[in-house]
Order: C-alpha cells, then sequence, then structure tokens
C-alpha cells in the first residue's frame, strides 16, 4: 500500500522546500525525467485503477494503482509494480491484449529522504507540487518539519490533472513539456 499526500507549490515555495531539506540534512537523490503513459481497457477505471508504464533514465516501470476512496488528504492506494527490461515490448504486450495509451504525463521528479518517509519535488508542465510518502504519522511529522503544514494539499492525481490541462493528440490526451524544456 502507498500511503502519501500531495501539496500545490509555486515554484519559490518549491525552492523553499528545497532549502529546508538541506537544513535537515535530508538526502538528495538526485532529479529525473519521466515519461508516464497510462492505458485504458477492461477492468480499468480513469481516476480509480490505472495501469501505467513509466520511462525513466533508461529503466522502465510497470505499475497497477488503485486508489482507495477517501476525502482525507493523506492518500492510501494499492500500488503494485515491477521494473521491466524493455519498455517498447512492454508496449507491444499490452496493446496486444486490448489496452491502449489513453493519457501520458511528464515530470521532472526530485528525490529526498528524510526520517523514514521519501519526499518528492515534482514539476509538471502545468505546475509545481511536492509529496511526502510513508507511514500516516511519518507523513505529517515530517509535514511540520518542512512547513508544510499550511500548504494546500492536492487531491487530484497527476493523471486527473494531466487530463485537465493536457492536448487531445490522435485520441492521447499529453501534458508534456516543451521539447527545448525537458532536460532528459
Amino acid at each position: 500500500m502507498e500511503i502519501e499526500k500531495k501539496y500545490r507549490l509555486t515554484p519559490d515555495a518549491a525552492e523553499q522546500l528545497r532549502r529546508r531539506l538541506r537544513e535537515l540534512g535530508a538526502d538528495g537523490r538526485g532529479v529525473e525525467f519521466e515519461e508516464n503513459t497510462l492505458y485504458a481497457g477492461a477492468n480499468l477505471e480513469p481516476g480509480r485503477k490505472n495501469l501505467r508504464l513509466r520511462r525513466v533514465n533508461g529503466r522502465a516501470v510497470l505499475t497497477l494503482k488503485e486508489r482507495q476512496p477517501s476525502a482525507d488528504a493523506v492518500k492510501l492506494q494499492r500500488e503494485d509494480e515491477t521494473g521491466v527490461g524493455d519498455a517498447d515490448t512492454i508496449d507491444r504486450i499490452l496493446r496486444a491484449l486490448g489496452y491502449a495509451p489513453a493519457l501520458v504525463y511528464e515530470k521532472r521528479r526530485e528525490t529526498w529522504r528524510l526520517d523514514g518517509v521519501e519526499v518528492v519535488i515534482d514539476e509538471l508542465p502545468f505546475g509545481w507540487f511536492a509529496e511526502i510518502e510513508g507511514e500516516r504519522d511519518a507523513i505529517l511529522r515530517a509535514e511540520g518539519k518542512l512547513g508544510l503544514e499550511g500548504a494546500t494539499a492536492e487531491l487530484r492525481t497527476y493523471p486527473d490533472l494531466s487530463r485537465e490541462h493536457g492536448v487531445r493528440r490522435e485520441g492521447v490526451i499529453e501534458a508534456r513539456f516543451d521539447s527545448h524544456d525537458r532536460n532528459d
């Protein structure tokens, strides 16, 4: 099970969070560029049950996520994932099984470890976000240490936000950076 809380940030708030993580001695794990493809097909429900193929730095990860309904800002969802050797082959297999790409979104993710939680700062084509993932109590403790208790909690998922802000191209919704902004 994945337990996380997401926050909407401004670019300035993202920089303040980065500074605070350094002050607290958090372990920075670097920045990676991701391309995430969500598929449509049997037994998948946008916003509730998603099948995602993530490409990042020559690696690929296939994930099934099933979100538990909740009005709470700390979200709980089933997450089964595995690394795959060849993203293009997995894409062909999924298509042969009747799944089709429905949504693609890109992001730059900066990852940190602090007191047993993972803290990420994400830049997407439509804004900046932070997530804290770990046990519920540890999330709330980290939120206080990082000064995020007053930050706006974002209850929508990246796929939901991508559907809102993305552009439809050939039947697929895409939320991509301009090619000169990708830095991948």
